[in-house]
């Protein structure tokens, strides 16, 4: 039995979080839990309810775990409670993963030191913070650290991570299952192909929580050297 703990916390993105669910939950003889401190409802960034099904006392360790983004990371990036358990499950786990700003959380807990990794373009940057090598890909996989970029990649993640835990064959049952065949409307989903002037524009009015995610990553930072 494979025991895949996904990381539930106020304020994330819950299509980081729902998008791996979907694929994980349809591989056989595996166990999906939606972690967080207490069985509250947790409400995520735009006011959709996620009911946890275990607590952090309740589950010590896991095969997978797996740490979705959203700018409810931010407060995460300091939060002894949240990084120790971080720590405990990634000491035993045979996989260590993330989608979007979820990889800031596992370099605050000291995980992507020496790694190459990916996150949301945002954050990109950050990374380097914490020792990582940023890559610009939609899934990028060091040793047992698998990263996924920025939300809609969870899929994309969930799908090679499960190719990597389990085999190919089965990954490619469940993305037929499930009918991940992208045909994009518009191509804008990256700042390498959007309109200079829409990333321009993006860029301005995200810089105050950028700056404020970068000023808590460097908190998190000084700490782990301490």
């Amino acid at each position: 039995m494979t025991t895949i703990a996904l990381l539930l916390f106020p304020n994330l993105t819950q299509l980081d979080l729902t998008g791996p669910y979907e694929v994980f939950s349809r591989c056989p003889d595996t166990t999906v839990h939606l972690v967080w401190k207490t069985m509250a409802p947790v409400v995520t960034e735009h006011g959709m309810q996620i009911l946890p099904t275990a607590t952090f006392a309740d589950l010590p360790q896991a095969d997978v775990l797996c740490v979705p983004g959203g700018f409810g990371v931010n407060p995460l990036l300091n939060d002894a409670e949240t990084i120790a358990y971080v720590q405990q499950l990634a000491r035993s786990a045979r996989f260590v993963t993330s989608v979007c700003t979820g990889a800031l959380l596992l370099g605050a807990a000291g995980l992507l030191r020496g790694r190459k990794a990916t996150t949301h373009w945002t954050a990109h940057h950050m990374l380097a913070e914490f020792g990582a090598t940023p890559m610009h890909a939609r899934v990028v996989t060091d040793g047992n650290v698998i990263t996924g970029g920025g939300v809609t990649a969870g899929i994309d993640f969930a799908l090679t991570a499960v190719a990597t835990m389990f085999d190919r064959r089965l990954a490619e049952a469940i993305q037929l299952g499930i009918e991940y065949n992208p045909a994009p409307p518009f191509d804008a989903g990256h700042p390498d192909v959007a309109p200079a002037d829409m990333v321009a524009a993006m860029r301005e009015k995200g810089a105050p929580r950028v700056a404020e995610r970068l000023a808590l990553v460097r908190q998190a930072v000084a700490r782990l050297n301490a």
